[in-house]
């Protein structure tokens, strides 16, 4: 009898070693889920990971910590809708046509979804698109329609819209989690889109961050003043600087009474931003913006140019960054479910923002230009057991690459039209296979808001050549070493001369190599002008 207990036991103990055995075989073998995190408008100077002078960020910083951080990660066209065109279909602006935000996504553009999905991969999106309804390669979706609110949003969804009750960063969060916890397939392997709105203008924090964020004071950018003095026409006629263009109602939330009081000749509509607020939302919102309101009107009648501009810079910061960290600790709440769930070490994370942005370095807000704070864009990627924690990349890489990135990762082969490179090679430790020098840039939307020229560039990791165009005929250089906050345009210096032949050469050759031209410039210019 003792003898058949114990052989009873070992053949139990067997089955069960067997089919842990089995599970755990299915689960290292499935193919990686992957998690794209993205942030409009999030500049990477405001991520602590690169820089913690103005906010800390310790979730997001989880990501590079676990992972890698990427200092000369760009994008090919600093403007939402284009550079989200950019992501899906891993083509430049001008061969997916969305080369603006006013043109139309033109939905025959096979995008990296649609071929995951096709391949196994279950897939979602919740948050912010900003264009179409009605995303290809998405076995749910939830979006907010163009901008969307940051509080109360509606959302487009499948089955309708909807309306629904809250705070934006959160929403987008509790609708991800939803999804990972009640309708994720667990034999499949998932793609999912987690895009949040913030710290899209007009910067609206919730509750808890105005509350705080409105009490601090942050030091200012060292070229707040810029002159432009070596630059030219496209840098002193951009309409988006902090004194002159930043609204003094929709951007640092006085009312329109207080403006009327002031005799401040100036547009608003700062009622746009906050009507959707419920009464409770509002009051919280009055009892703090109320007393700003109040300070400024006394502050005001001694203030001169620079006085103003140190203000409305402050008020900037302290809604912009008050947004951001909403993101951060709700970027917290997916890790950490990750982690809860035991899906973390077999899913790919990246965090990321559709482009830079300016945070009073030259005196600006908004983005578009080529110069760096609005070219370069955060990314941070883990993936554990293929990343190594803690490493720091910088070789040039775009948001052209992500397509064929997770494509890759996938198993899926990127179809041949797709422009990018796969980041694979620097994920997994083979940085030897990797060999671009340079990477294009091209801006088209002018004349529009904040009146940014068109222009096209390519940089490499030691210069930058800009070539401005279509109402004007400039060229630009900047060392990057040497000059990295770009305030020296060094195309006519003699010292340069020969650097401004083989830049402008390496401008052709990279212009080819993307396909693009002068007739296709001429083509976009025509396209525009029939609008």
């Amino acid at each position: 009898m003792k003898l058949f207990k114990h052989i009873t036991f070992f053949v139990v103990a067997l089955l069960t070693v067997g089919c842990k055995t089995e599970k755990s075989s299915k689960e290292n073998t499935q193919k990686p889920n992957i998690i794209f995190i993205m942030s409009d408008d999030h500049a990477y100077q405001a991520i602590s990971a690169y820089d913690d002078t103005l906010i800390q960020t310790p979730n997001i910083d989880r990501i590079a910590k676990e992972g890698m951080l990427f200092t000369n990660a760009s994008v090919t066209n600093s403007i939402c809708a284009p550079s989200r065109a950019v992501i899906l279909t891993g083509k430049h602006s001008h061969i997916n046509g969305k080369i603006d935000n006013l043109s139309k996504f033109d939905t025959t553009n096979v995008t990296f979804p649609q071929l995951l999905q096709k391949a196994g991969y279950q897939t979602a999106m919740f948050g912010k698109l900003h264009f179409g309804n009605n995303p290809k390669g998405f076995d749910e979706f939830k979006i907010l329609p163009g901008q969307g609110a940051y509080y109360n949003p509606k959302f487009i969804t499948q089955k309708g819209d909807t309306i629904i009750n809250g705070y934006v960063t959160d929403i987008t969060t509790d609708l991800t989690l939803d999804w990972m916890k009640n309708r994720r397939d667990p034999k499949k392997p998932f793609m999912l889109m987690y895009l949040h709105k913030a710290p899209h203008r007009a910067w609206l924090p919730s509750k808890k961050y105005f509350t705080e964020y409105t009490k601090k004071t942050f030091p200012l950018p060292a070229t707040l003043f810029d002159d432009y003095k070596t630059r030219g026409t496209a840098s002193k006629t951009a309409q988006m600087g902090i004194f002159k263009h930043m609204s003094l109602t929709n951007d640092n939330k006085l009312t329109s009474q207080t403006i009327k009081e002031l005799r401040i000749k100036e547009w608003s509509n700062l009622g746009q931003s906050i009507d959707g607020m419920n009464p409770e939302q509002r009051a919280a919102w009055d009892a703090v913006y109320g007393p700003i309101n109040e300070d400024f009107k006394k502050r005001y009648p001694t203030m001169n140019d620079s006085l103003l501009t140190v203000w409305k810079y402050q008020r900037y910061m302290q809604d912009y960054l008050g947004t951001i960290a909403s993101v951060d600790d709700n970027v917290g709440h997916i890790l950490d479910y990750l982690d809860d769930e035991k899906l973390a070490d077999n899913t790919l994370v990246v965090y990321t923002s559709d482009q830079g942005f300016y945070l009073g370095e030259h005196g600006w807000f908004d983005k578009r230009f080529m110069y760096n704070e609005s070219f370069k864009t955060p990314l941070l990627i883990k993936w554990p057991n293929q990343i190594k924690p803690g490493i720091t990349e910088d070789e040039m890489v775009q948001n052209l690459d992500f397509a064929q990135t997770f494509l890759e990762i996938a198993g899926v082969d990127a179809p041949k039209e797709m422009q990018g490179e796969s980041l694979v090679p620097l994920l997994t430790g083979k940085k030897e296979t990797w060999d671009r020098e340079a990477v294009y840039y091209h801006y088209y939307e002018y004349p529009a808001e904040h009146a940014v020229k068109r222009h096209y560039g390519v940089a490499t990791k030691e210069f930058k050549l800009i070539h401005f165009y279509h109402d004007v005929n400039e060229w630009e250089l900047y060392d990057s070493k040497k000059d990295p906050k770009e305030i020296n345009n060094i195309i006519n210096d003699p010292t340069y001369a020969e650097v401004v032949l083989e830049m402008k050469q390496k401008l052709k050759e990279t212009r080819k190599k993307y396909k693009d031209s002068e007739t296709l410039d001429n083509h976009y210019i025509e396209l525009y002008n029939k609008k």
